[in-house]
């Protein structure tokens, strides 16, 4: 077992020994083992998925972070995570139309960037959700 915790701002979010957890790397998924090779590493918006033994236990999507794994912790310290199982595909469709309004209206590259970064999360969480 590997000791997993996942953090945000705010408080701990999660905190269990897990047998593999995957999680959505800047370059792809990557699985995280017991006795895995140190690492640190930025997480795009994607599904952290925790299992014990074969058995998915949690899915949380997160909309980016870091992960420092050592050979007996891994911790994901995140801005933001929800439980897969919460996620709406009624309420991410009209957050990506509303989205799509917006950056048609904005005026600056500023407000286009966090918009078209917005939009990234929310079709993220919507690819997941369709996914399954």
């Amino acid at each position: 077992m590997i000791a997993f915790s996942l953090i945000s701002p705010e408080r701990v979010l999660l905190e269990r020994p897990v047998s593999m957890a995957v999680l959505p790397g800047i370059e792809g998924d990557m699985g995280i083992l017991p006795n895995h090779s140190p690492l640190i590493t930025l997480l795009r918006p994607g599904t952290i998925t925790l299992y014990d033994q074969e058995e998915i236990t949690m899915k949380m999507f997160v909309e980016g972070g870091f992960a420092e794994v050592t050979p007996e912790t891994c911790t994901v310290l995140v801005t933001a995570g929800i439980p897969v199982d919460r996620l709406n595909k009624d309420t991410l469709d009209i957050e990506i139309q509303t989205l799509l309004d917006n950056k048609a209206h904005s005026s600056t590259p500023e407000e286009q960037k966090k918009i078209d970064k917005n939009l990234t999360i929310a079709r993220a969480k919507l690819m997941e959700l369709l996914s399954h």
